[in-house]
């Protein structure tokens, strides 16, 4: 396995339909900022599962999608990390998903995640909670949209910086 770890900017990540051929034995996913965690799981295939959670957020079915788009375009900024399971990260886990996701969950106490994690970390004041209503309706093109200005702004300033 070449990379058994992919972080990447959630804005960044809205922006990949299909899933890179290297990215399918990650089956462990996780959404945070800078500072905390906000949900970890497991999937046979993290990188439809992180789709699913976005996609389920405009009905309300997914607690994190919610917490996206309730939180957009901040959470543009957020960070998802897709990891193998099989990675030796794991305390000396060897092929099992469930206790590598339990040892993630212990480790990070991410916000949202509540079996399995004692003790939730608080979500920061700065952001809105997952039932907040939606600050504009918008469609996913239109958040794809902006999505895509603002990786393209992203990447000009650092081609710019880099040309100094």
């Amino acid at each position: 396995m070449n990379n058994p770890k992919v972080v990447i900017s959630l804005k960044r990540f809205l922006l990949i339909q299909q899933c890179p051929a290297n990215w399918k034995n990650m089956d462990l996913y996780l959404f945070r900022d800078d500072a905390v965690a906000f949900y970890i799981g497991q999937s046979h295939l993290a990188f439809a599962r992180v789709w699913e959670h976005l996609l389920s957020g405009f009905k309300g079915h997914s607690i994190m999608g919610r917490f996206v788009w309730c939180n957009w375009p901040t959470s543009m900024n957020f960070t998802v990390e897709l990891l193998s399971s099989q990675f030796a990260q794991f305390d000396g886990i060897c092929n099992d998903l469930n206790a590598a996701e339990r040892q993630l969950i212990q480790e990070s106490r991410p916000c949202f995640n509540v079996s399995l994690n004692s003790q939730p970390t608080p979500l920061p004041q700065t952001y809105l909670p997952p039932n907040a209503p939606f600050r504009r309706r918008r469609s996913l093109n239109m958040l794809l949209h902006e999505a895509e200005r603002a990786v393209q702004a992203e990447d000009t300033k650092l081609w710019m910086q880099s040309m100094e």
